[in-house]
Formats: structure tokens, C-alpha cells, sequence
């Protein structure tokens, strides 16, 4: 690997050609990615998608004019200045923060290496394109905004607002709220039964651990196994399936840590179970509000579903463990 004091001037161009091909395609891949969710932004990493290619014929017109047609094969990862990321822009359906993001580092990776290259170069026709596309590269958030401010209406903004609201629903509150709801409700009966069939909180607390950890393994799987995300738009399966594992694991621990309370105390059993009641009495409300806040169910609709049916899974529990 060569250290950046070692290029050569071809070197440099060789280079720089390679990054502003590699940026015009990074910004097109962006553009194709957000056409159907975000299409003003798009519109705006194509347009930045177009000034790279730009940068890139007027480099090779310079190139060829001092070392001929030949490109010196030569690539960043050759060079001891460029920093190694990982390739975001293969991943299909990326947030807006993430795509911006990795824009603004490209732009202030390549005004760096232009500020450096310029620094070197012997040649005044080559330093003084290197310190143009210097000064462009540091000036292109200006020109990212002066794009926004063309593509970005009022109503567009509104659009992608709306737009990036509902992915997030789609690909995290829904999981996690599915997730929620199997592990408040399927848990009820295992927990009861256990309870009232032992009286014992140990053994009780015990069965509903495990009841919890095994939904919540179960579910995260079951999530992430579903789809790729490619076709839905639901995001990346590992983020929905942890969202998912983990809410599952957290409502079934709600109502199970209460027989933590150890049986050695004065009515212990009696206590645990009056807090896991009122742990379930909120927890199943807390449900009801989120489906009607994030999926918008009607709060009566939502509180039928919900709290009705997560009394019919209690009272089965209880029934089986008092038999």
C-alpha cells in the first residue's frame, strides 16, 4: 500500500478520476433507491450524480491531455489516506439520514484528497483543476442545498415527512408492537397456570422467564425470516427481528418479575400475583394506546382486541392451573 507522498501525479488523476466514477455511481444508486419513496430527493442525488460525472470527463479530458488514454491501474484501497467503509449503498431501502450521511462523508473525503493532491502537484494545469474541484467539492453542500431548494417544495418536504413516518411504522413500530403484544398476551396463560397450580413464585417466575425468552427468540426469528425487505419496503430483517425478539421478551418479563417477591415473606404468593394483575391491567392498556396511536385502530376497536382477548388468555390460565 502506498503512502499519498509516493503518487505520482498520473497517480493523483488516476485516482481521481476512479473516486468521481465511484461517487457518480454511489449517487445514482441513491437516486434509484429513494425514486419511489422520496422522489424530490432523488431528484437531487441525481442531479449530484451528474456534477460528479462531470468532474469525472473534465479529470480525463486533462488525463489524456498529459499521459495519454491509458488509466493507471490504481484504486483507493491502494492508498494509505482513503478511510475503509462499509458499502451502504448495496443495501436496498436505506433511511434518508444514512444516505445523506454517506454523502456528506464522500464529499468531505474527496475536498480533502483534492486539498492534498493540489498541495503536490507539480504541474500548474493539473494543481489548478485539483484546487477547482477542491474548492467545488468543499462548496457541494451549498450545492446540495441550492438542490433541495429546487426539488424541495413545501409540499414535497410534507410528502417525504409523511412518507419517512410511515416506513418507520412499517419497519419498526409494527414489529415491535407485534412483538409487544405476543409477548403480553401468550404469556398470560403459561404464568398463570404456573402460579395457580404451584403457588410457588419461584417455580412461577421461573416458567414465565422462560415463557418470555422463548417467545422472544421465536418471535425475533419468525420476523426476520419473514421477508428480505426488498419487495415490502419493511427495512432490514435483523433490525425488525431484534425490535420484535426484544418487545416480545419485555412484555412477557412485565407480569413475570413481580414473583421475584420471595415466598418466604407473608402472603407472597398473594402479593406477587396482585402486582403481576395490575402489571397486565396496564400493560394491555398501554397496547390499546399504541395501536390506536401508531396503526390508528379505533381506541374501542383496539381495547376489544387487546384487553378482551388478553382476559380471555389470564382467565384460561388461571382455570387450567386451578383445576
Amino acid at each position: 500500500m502506498k503512502n499519498f507522498s509516493e503518487l505520482s501525479e498520473r497517480e493523483i488523476l488516476c485516482l481521481a478520476i476512479a473516486g468521481e466514477e465511484e461517487d457518480n455511481r454511489v449517487y445514482s444508486t441513491f437516486a434509484e433507491d429513494l425514486a419511489d419513496r422520496y422522489p424530490a430527493t432523488a431528484k437531487v442525488f441525481a442531479e449530484m450524480a451528474q456534477t460528479e460525472a462531470t468532474h469525472r470527463e473534465m479529470l480525463n479530458e486533462l488525463y489524456k491531455d498529459k499521459f495519454g488514454p491509458e488509466l493507471v491501474p490504481i484504486s483507493k484501497g491502494d492508498v494509505n489516506f482513503f478511510i475503509k467503509r462499509p458499502p451502504v449503498w448495496l443495501t436496498r431501502n436505506l433511511s434518508l439520514d444514512t444516505i445523506r450521511r454517506e454523502a456528506e462523508i464522500r464529499e468531505a473525503e474527496a475536498a480533502s484528497f483534492y486539498v492534498k493532491a493540489a498541495a503536490s502537484a507539480k504541474d500548474p494545469a493539473v494543481r489548478q483543476l485539483l484546487r477547482e474541484l477542491a474548492q467545488t467539492e468543499m462548496t457541494h453542500e451549498e450545492i446540495a442545498a441550492d438542490l433541495e431548494t429546487k426539488y424541495l417544495t413545501v409540499d414535497a418536504r410534507k410528502t417525504e415527512e409523511m412518507t419517512h413516518a410511515r416506513l418507520f411504522v412499517l419497519q419498526y413500530v409494527q414489529p415491535g408492537l407485534a412483538g409487544l403484544m405476543d409477548g403480553s398476551v401468550s404469556t398470560l396463560a403459561p404464568l398463570f397456570a404456573a402460579a395457580f397450580a404451584t403457588h410457588n413464585n419461584w417455580k412461577t417466575f421461573l416458567v414465565g422467564l422462560a415463557a418470555s425468552l422463548g417467545g422472544g427468540v421465536s418471535m425475533g426469528f419468525a420476523e426476520a425470516l419473514s421477508d428480505d425487505g426488498t419487495m415490502t419496503g419493511r427495512g432490514a430483517p435483523l433490525l425488525r427481528g431484534l425490535a420484535c425478539g426484544l418487545m416480545t421478551t419485555i412484555g412477557g418479563l412485565g407480569h413475570t418479575l413481580p414473583y421475584l417477591v420471595p415466598d418466604e415473606w407473608p402472603n407472597a404468593f398473594l402479593i406477587a400475583t396482585s402486582i403481576a394483575g395490575v402489571v397486565v391491567f396496564f400493560e394491555l392498556w398501554a397496547i390499546a394506546f399504541m395501536r390506536t396511536r401508531y396503526m390508528k385502530t379505533p381506541f374501542l376497536r383496539a381495547v376489544l382486541q387487546v384487553i378482551v382477548g388478553g382476559l380471555i388468555v389470564l382467565i384460561t390460565g388461571i382455570l387450567i392451573g386451578g383445576a
